[in-house]
């Protein structure tokens, strides 16, 4: 079935093609070579001999930075739609993004992509200053083979060495945060992607090494938090590699949260053609904001708790949110209300500053059968709690008295 395009519309069409913003199609910062006197182990002075990184700022930073390795098996880079725009992406929540150019197989093998991300990583923290980023929220990004290049990195780094010769030397490359796009993990089971393990160790690897760069294997205690995300349908990279790396993250108690969509093939980047995969950065975010990425330096996260009831009765069943009134990309914190009380522990607790409190009432679940809605006791604009969290001990009660749900009266 063909379809004819009136002569008006391909006309309209044209213009509107012609009239896009000259910002969608600026060039790219301009390359950053890691190391500018020659990498080490470079066999060449190509191109393809000298890693580098392109940092986009965001116009309205908030200190946060990831460095970015785009996929391609490791014998090319997608660096377009896992790279450029990924990093566009970032800016828009002030995210500054450094997308790295690492060197590839069959030219280098491992070491050589370790060492680059690592140098990456060790660059933003020493420039961090100038490129308005704080030290302590670097995270690393990877897609396919980038995102095995980004496992690696979160689990095999060093802290710096504080008596290098060089600054650059004695900064950490651990990231604080990863995050793993439809990731090649495990280069032993039989959902391995065989090409970039070929690409990375060659035809015929020490198996010592393989079990190494396994990396759901290496995963402890220390591993940085991870998002990650893949799709059910992808027979290039299967989802069981984001589940075994989420898996051994969640048996270290690293925290970690893993979006398996049900649609998509591989490589799907910002996943534009699905709606519903195309929420991933939606989440990402969301899980940046929750752990505090998105936040000021240095800002602590407070353990919060106390007693709630209402009309001198405590609330049996319901939950009780945090909303930041300034700063929206301070971290939400929630939890359940439980026989009148609650408690919202430090590590995704709340931080100094202001907020607006919601309380709802989920119902008594007993004595059965109970049939009750949810109800909002506070939190909308004619019932209104605000606090200011500034002591380092939250503990916080509330009651609060009404004759009508729908007409709630706080009491002070």
């Amino acid at each position: 079935m063909s379809y004819h395009i009136p002569r008006g519309l391909f006309v309209s069409l044209l213009i509107g093609l012609l009239a896009v913003s000259d910002s969608a199609f600026a060039e790219p910062p301009e390359p950053i070579l890691l190391w500018p006197d020659g990498a080490p182990g470079a066999v060449g002075e190509e191109d393809a001999d000298r890693p580098s990184i392109r940092i986009y700022e965001a116009d309205k930073p908030n200190g946060c930075a990831i460095v970015i390795c785009p996929g391609g098996g490791y014998g090319g880079l997608a660096f377009d739609h896992e790279g450029h725009q990924i990093a566009k992406w970032c800016n828009t929540i002030g995210v500054t993004g450094i997308v790295l150019k690492y060197r590839l197989g069959r030219r280098y093998q491992h070491p050589a992509p370790l060492n680059d991300v690592q140098r990456a990583i060790r660059y933003v923290r020493v420039h961090a200053d100038e490129l308005k980023v704080a030290p302590n929220r670097v995270g690393v990004m990877g897609f396919s083979a980038g995102g095995h290049l980004a496992s690696t990195v979160s689990t095999h780094y060093d802290m710096g060495n504080r008596v290098a010769e060089y600054p650059i030397n004695m900064a950490s490359c651990r990231p604080d945060f990863t995050i793993l796009g439809y990731p090649v993990v495990s280069f032993t089971e039989d959902f391995t992607h065989a090409g970039s393990r070929r690409n990375l160790l060659g035809d015929d690897p020490d198996p010592a090494l393989v079990e190494s760069l396994s990396n759901e294997t290496q995963v402890n205690a220390q591993t940085p938090p991870a998002f990650l995300f893949h799709t059910s349908e992808d027979k290039a990279v299967p989802v069981a590699n984001s589940l075994a790396y989420y898996a051994a993250c969640i048996k270290h108690g690293v925290p970690a949260e893993l979006h398996a969509y049900q649609n998509g093939p591989h490589g799907v980047g910002l996943g534009i053609a699905d709606p519903v995969l195309f929420t991933w950065k939606e989440r990402l975010a969301d899980w940046l904001q929750t752990n505090g990425f998105l936040t000021s330096a240095g800002a602590e996260r407070l353990e919060v708790g106390g007693s709630v009831s209402l009309n001198g009765e405590p609330i049996r069943w319901g939950t009780i949110t945090f909303v930041p009134t300034i700063g929206k990309q301070m971290p939400i914190a929630g939890g359940r209300i439980g026989g009148g009380k609650y408690m919202i522990p430090r590590s995704r607790g709340v931080i100094k500053g202001s907020y607006s409190v919601i309380i709802r009432t989920l119902g008594s679940v007993v004595p059965e059968p109970t049939i009750d809605d949810v109800v909002t006791l506070t939190g909308q604009s004619n019932r209104e709690i605000i606090i200011d969290v500034l002591a380092d001990t939250v503990d916080l009660n509330f009651d609060i008295e009404t004759t009508s749900l729908p007409d709630v009266k706080l009491k002070p």
